[in-house]
């Protein structure tokens, strides 16, 4: 896997997927930002939620769930010191559909945090505190 960070100016830059795809990051402006896109670190906390919510998902999916919205919560705590690495994340799932079984939602969110989602378990190996917890949101057929 590769990607390219582009400086822009001031404290703005864009980076490119080697899919092709491209994100501008950006610094708000008492940096010299013009704040038109996430922070580098707000990035690592999203990407941990899209690399989570893809296996959640997946696995809902493959286990026949009739999902129809499935949202993750991140709160993170970052140290007070330099560097301001996190510290402690966690994460909520708020899974939406009809005749969810919870069973089911517990064990793809846990198969998540400890077997699958790469950068869950690479925060929690540089000794970040991960949690997970989830909500389950009974629609009308």
């Amino acid at each position: 896997m590769k990607a390219t960070v582009e400086w822009v100016d001031g404290v703005s830059f864009a980076a490119q997927s080697e899919t092709g795809h491209r994100v501008v990051m950006d610094g708000p402006p008492d940096l010299g930002g013009r704040d038109l896109g996430p922070r580098p670190m707000e990035m690592l906390l999203m990407g941990m939620g899209g690399c989570a919510s893809f296996d959640v998902l997946s696995m809902l999916k493959k286990s026949r769930q009739d999902v129809e919205s499935c949202v993750a919560e991140l709160d993170a705590e970052r140290a007070d010191a330099v560097p301001a690495v996190f510290t402690k994340i966690h994460l909520k799932f708020i899974v939406s559909g009809r005749k969810l079984k919870e069973a089911h939602v517990k064990r793809a969110v846990s198969l998540s945090a400890e077997k699958y989602c790469s950068a869950s378990i690479m925060m929690e190996a540089a000794g970040v505190e991960v949690s997970h917890s989830y909500e389950l949101v009974e629609l009308a057929e």
